[in-house]
């Protein structure tokens, strides 16, 4: 008799402690039933499981309780045949399980995966030592170190399950002894043997091993979970089943207690909170089927694409025709690439393409659900589209400005839709960035709120609330955080030793070369509206902007550039220039700073205004902050965002 156990432990059948032990039994009770020849694991409601419990890891780490192990460890004690019926995720844990089994099938939907390495750990219960007894050592390896899911197609070919099924309820229907003795065979994956390459079977284990180190991050550089990964797996090879199992356990529980896989699961809660807004009554969301998109320059262009990624359709607005050509060329060249790099048809790209259409007359985008401002950041310019806006559109839709950094409630006071604005602001390259801070307005509806939270969902953004402040979350801290990086400038130490500092600290880019990218003339006009920030103790910024010196765009800014090329080069007359301005300004300096005092004061110039943020209410919990910097500013995951990274340092104090 085949007896079925179902995972039912909704919302998505997650192995966690408690529910580790109902599995546990259900498996005793089947082992000491002698009716029962084989099991079949499945999962309820269309799931077999998303893994293990991340909750259970921000506990205390007891490794002793009941897991996801101890079922594996039942199944391996076992002279049944076990089988796993896989529908829909089988990731984490949930596939390590189905690895412990003799036999899997899976349905044609059914996505299989070890993302373990995105929280910074490695598999815990047997899948370092499994899979590559299973798969090709190298697609092993690669599918861990990536935490990528693969296809039940794909899954097939690399020999990771047995069969597809295209109906999972006739298949458990059909009972064990309606199955081939192939297909009742005890065949478990812990009893085989690692298959090397057939070719240069001496010299293959240490060459895979070495390459693998080869193309992952340094462990103090956030690629501590990788290596500790393919160390595990390297104990597949060399060792037998049960001391390589040992000791991916031992690597495992070392994880768990490390600073960058806390940091990393921090991040994972976070990004679960960002739309719990307090205090927010419910509201049903809009559905926005078009929208509008009021200039069609760089920005204007990269949200409409964004908005044909997400099969919305799409209207810029532009008055110039050679900016309309030229928008015209980005999408196209977008679009394109894409299906040169195989991520869509040529059929895709022309029905995205014909999506987003062009008009110079502002009735155009009259029936829009929303419409969206990406013009100048200049608060008169934003007002004048507005005013013009508001008795166009439609009554009910929603109107938002991309603004960075401006007022948004002086913006809505020239509508009479307050209620239906807010600040969208998304990050360049708009279809490529995936942070998007929501601006609430002081009349904001909650509706709106709900649509905007809905709508970024759609567009795969990760959506951060922030009040209605200069400069929000994410800029507002990054002037205080460029301002540190100027006034070490200002002490004679050069930019592009601060830039390599704080990429050694992990930014994905240095201030100064973000200054070039994004434009130093879009600093220089903030400056002029809010006089009081007070960026640099120097007139640096007036002398650049004079000089032309706008960044990559020009070809100058901090650093120069060859032409046609975005890498930038010393140059050693900025240098020139700050030592200038500084001694006019009685600038002491202080050019021997280590690199560890770099990132020090610009980091804890970052975490400050962090905590003001927080006291202004400008943003809801830290978490938000760290997210806002993680996907918006390039701060590296694995320290978990500057307000975890600050509680860290205390701790360490």
């Amino acid at each position: 008799m085949n007896k079925v156990i179902t995972l039912h432990n909704p919302p998505v059948n997650a192995l966690s402690f408690k529910y580790s032990e109902k599995i546990l039994k259900e498996i005793q009770d089947a082992e000491n039933d002698a009716t029962v020849t084989s099991v079949t694991i499945t999962g309820a409601n269309g799931f077999f499981s998303a893994g293990v419990d991340v909750n259970d890891f921000q506990k205390v780490w007891d490794p002793s309780g009941t897991t996801v192990r101890d079922i594996i460890e039942a199944i391996e004690r076992s002279d049944k045949i076990f089988i796993a019926a896989i529908d829909g995720i089988a990731l984490g844990g949930a596939l390590e399980l189905a690895l412990a089994c003799d036999r899997r099938v899976a349905t044609p939907r059914s996505k299989l995966g070890l993302p373990e390495i995105k929280l910074g750990l490695i598999p815990g219960a047997g899948g370092t030592q499994r899979l590559p007894r299973l798969i090709a050592p190298q697609e092993a390896l690669s599918m861990m170190l990536k935490g990528e899911t693969v296809s039940a197609d794909r899954a097939l070919e690399l020999g990771l399950i047995d069969e597809i099924v295209e109906d999972l309820s006739s298949f458990l229907a059909e009972g064990a002894e309606r199955r081939s003795p192939e297909q009742c065979r005890r065949r478990r994956v812990s009893e085989m043997n690692v298959q090397l390459p057939a070719t240069a079977q001496a010299f293959a284990l240490p060459y895979i091993i070495a390459e693998a180190h080869k193309t992952v991050p340094p462990e103090e550089s956030g690629g501590l979970a990788a290596h500790k990964l393919i160390d595990a797996v390297q104990a597949a090879f060399e060792l037998p089943f049960a001391r390589g199992l040992a000791r991916e356990y031992r690597l495992f529980d070392e994880l768990v207690a490390s600073t960058p896989s806390l940091a990393l699961r921090h991040l994972f809660f976070a990004e679960r909170e960002l739309s719990k807004i307090p205090g927010l009554p419910p509201a049903e969301p809009l559905e926005i089927k078009t929208a509008g998109v009021i200039g069609g320059g760089t920005m204007g262009t990269g949200i409409a694409i964004t908005f044909a990624n997400a099969g919305i359709p799409v209207t810029i607005v532009e008055p110039n025709a050679d900016q309309i050509g030229k928008s015209r060329q980005t999408i196209f060249g977008m679009f394109m690439h894409q299906v040169k790099r195989g991520r869509m048809t040529q059929e895709e790209a022309w029905k995205r393409g014909q999506s987003i259409a062009f008009s110079d007359d502002y009735s155009a985008v009259a029936d829009c659900d929303l419409v969206i401002e990406a013009v100048f950041e200049n608060m008169a310019v934003k007002k004048e589209v507005f005013g013009k806006l508001d008795p166009i559109v439609k009554t009910g839709a929603i109107l938002a400005s991309n603004t960075s950094t401006l007022d948004i409630d002086e913006m809505a006071a020239v509508t009479k839709r307050p209620g239906q604005f807010l600040g969208l602001h998304f990050f360049a390259p708009a279809n490529i960035m995936k942070l998007l801070e929501i601006v609430r307005g002081k009349e904001t509806s909650a509706q709106t709120l709900a649509t905007a939270f809905k709508l970024a969902k759609q567009l795969r953004k990760v959506a951060v609330l922030s009040a209605n402040a200069f400069g929000f979350i994410g800029n507002r801290m990054f002037f205080e955080y460029t301002r540190e990086a100027v006034a070490l400038a200002e002490e004679g130490v050069p930019p592009a030793r601060i830039d390599a500092a704080m990429k050694k600290f992990g930014m994905a880019m240095g201030p100064f070369a973000t200054f070039d990218l994004s434009g130093i003339d879009v600093f220089w006009h903030v400056a002029q509206g809010r006089p009081d920030l007070e960026l640099a103790r120097t007139p640096i910024l007036d002398r650049l902007y004079e000089q032309k010196r706008l960044g990559q765009k020009t070809g100058k800014g901090f650093y120069k550039y060859a032409e046609g090329s975005r890498e930038a080069v010393r140059d050693e007359e900025i240098e020139e220039l700050f030592a200038e301005l500084a001694k006019a300004a009685g600038v002491k300096q202080n050019p021997d700073v280590s690199d560890d005092e770099i990132a020090r004061r610009i980091v804890g110039a970052l975490i400050k205004s962090g905590e003001e943020i927080l006291r202004d209410g400008v943003a809801l919990r830290p978490g938000d902050i760290d997210i806002v910097w993680i996907y918006g500013y390039g701060f590296p995951p694995y320290r978990g965002g500057p307000m975890f990274y600050s509680q860290e340092e205390l701790a360490h104090a």
